[in-house]
């Protein structure tokens, strides 16, 4: 990849924080493309003329994509670069900071995503077991394709390649994201939270909350006290968060601007109008669809996250076939409980739950005088979790006519590196994570909104005339169906 004007310079006090608005900016674009797709299949002759106008080819890529049926399913592998100023002077070749699949296929109903950790172990055609991300050092965009090729035993169609030096344009005219933070984020270079200058500041507290700019970018890129795999999870949490936020109007007002900045700072096989025009139609066809986040099954295994070939084939499986949630939306299933007021025991809970401390309470009850409408908490954690008191918080939040809600965040940390999970409660009635659930179900007396990725529980919702609240599983949804409701059906409420 060619170095532009503004990579030569030597890097200034904001630098890093520039370069860390890229991939935020990265998964914006990305997430709307469906969108951006629709407008520009408007005025496509203009439009195509503008992205062919700022963009360059990949050089060696022809042979190593596979064709494209007229009309049939596309899978496109969107690689970005963390090129620094030190890269440059060293002459150091670059690794791909970040590795998605992206597959468009309208008659699953979904639009699957999977992230490929940077860190994962493979062979790379020619040159041994490495590091996947050094397939890009080596052989840049052309080698990285082919060892996913290898990997995954799939058809890759397309690649878009990213240079991060110009997306914070992009993040700033596609404005903020809603997203779901699940505890809070912090390092400030300094014991004990450092990391020795190498890793990014950050000051994110937990809570549903508008992401934007330099936070949004911090919260998708952070990786300090983290793994690789969580690291993923959170990029695609964020990515789905803004595909469905983003709107066709201001999509559509900017798409010039959008197109004339994603070509000049990509590069791409994409490189005819027939090619645009197939894939514009197909996610034409896609934009309606959910996006579905295929989680990659992998094992820290020292320096390396490694998987096994059972769990390769099987998220293979998933990512060529992801379907849309089986469970029925709009509708209200009775399920039977524990009589009304009867205190569920341990014996009742969920496989893996048991009765919360006393600290759970606690919590709740200082909450509970800084807001103006009762506060859940659940009777019930996962056994080895505990609570954090320091992560949990109550706090104002604006809705993007800045009309002020109250809502707080409860936290508690698994017995899993960078996995928490989460009880909210909001005066807001209509937060953008609550559209279209999946399915709804009456248990007892309560109507719970239930909110799937594949075959997980994500979040499970219920509403009263004050207020919204919901339990939210970890970023690897590492909590079971049933111990998310289990968490659900045993809060209490302090008013």
């Amino acid at each position: 990849m060619s170095a532009s004007t503004s990579d030569d310079r030597p890097p200034r006090l904001a630098w890093s924080m520039y370069k860390r608005f890229v991939l935020g900016a990265l998964i914006v674009v990305l997430a709307s493309a469906a969108t951006v797709a629709t407008a520009a299949l408007l005025e496509v002759k203009d439009d195509t003329t503008i992205f062919f106008k700022n963009t360059t080819g990949i050089q060696g890529i022809q042979g190593a994509l596979d064709g494209v049926n007229a009309g049939g399913p596309q899978t496109i592998l969107i690689l970005g670069s963390d090129r620094r100023f030190v890269d440059i002077a060293a002459k150091t070749p670059v690794r791909s900071d970040t590795i998605i699949l992206l597959r468009l296929d309208p008659s699953k109903g979904v639009t699957a995503v999977m992230s490929l950790p940077r860190d994962l172990k493979v062979s790379i055609p020619g040159h041994g077991t490495d590091k996947i991300n050094a397939a890009y050092a080596i052989g840049g965009a052309p080698l990285t394709v082919k060892t996913v090729r290898k990997l995954l035993n799939i058809p890759i169609n397309h690649v878009v390649n990213v240079n991060f030096g110009g997306f914070r344009r992009a993040v700033d005219r596609l404005g903020c994201v809603y997203t779901d933070v699940d505890r809070r984020y912090f390092n400030d270079n300094n014991p004990p939270f450092g990391g020795g200058g190498d890793y990014a500041t950050i000051d994110i507290k937990a809570g549903y909350q508008q992401l934007c700019g330099q936070d949004a970018l911090d919260y998708v890129r952070y990786r300090h006290f983290d793994t690789d795999l969580v690291r993923a999870a959170r990029q695609q949490q964020f990515l789905s968060d803004a595909k469905d936020q983003v709107g066709v109007g201001k999509v559509f007002s900017d798409r010039k601007a959008l197109l004339r900045i994603f070509g000049r700072y990509t590069q791409t096989d994409i490189n005819s109008n027939q090619a645009i025009l197939r894939l514009l139609k197909l996610a034409i066809e896609s934009a309606q669809n959910p996006v579905q986040e295929v989680r990659f099954p992998g094992d820290i295994t020292g320096d390396f996250v490694t998987v096994t070939p059972e769990n390769l084939a099987k998220v293979t499986q998933q990512f060529m076939n992801a379907k849309g949630s089986k469970g029925p939306r709009g509708t209200a299933k009775k399920t039977t409980t524990s009589p009304k007021g009867k205190r569920r025991t341990d014996s009742t809970l969920a496989p893996g739950l048991q009765l919360a401390p006393r600290v759970a309470e606690d919590e709740a009850v200082q909450l509970a005088t800084k807001l103006p409408v009762p506060v859940y908490y659940p009777r019930a954690v996962l056994a080895g979790a505990e609570y954090l008191p320091d992560h949990s918080r109550a706090y104002d939040i604006y809705d993007r006519g800045h009309h002020r809600y109250r809502a707080y965040r409860i936290v508690v940390k698994t017995d899993e590196l960078g996995q928490y999970y989460g009880v909210q409660g909001t005066t807001w009635k209509g937060p953008p994570i609550l559209d279209n659930p999946s399915e709804r179900r009456r248990i007892g007396s309560r109507t719970y909104e239930l909110f799937y990725d594949g075959s997980r529980l994500r979040l499970v919702a219920w509403r009263t005339p004050q207020a919204v609240y919901w339990v939210s599983n970890t970023l690897l949804q590492s909590l079971t169906n049933k111990q998310m409701l289990g968490l659900a059906r045993s809060v209490s409420m302090i008013n």
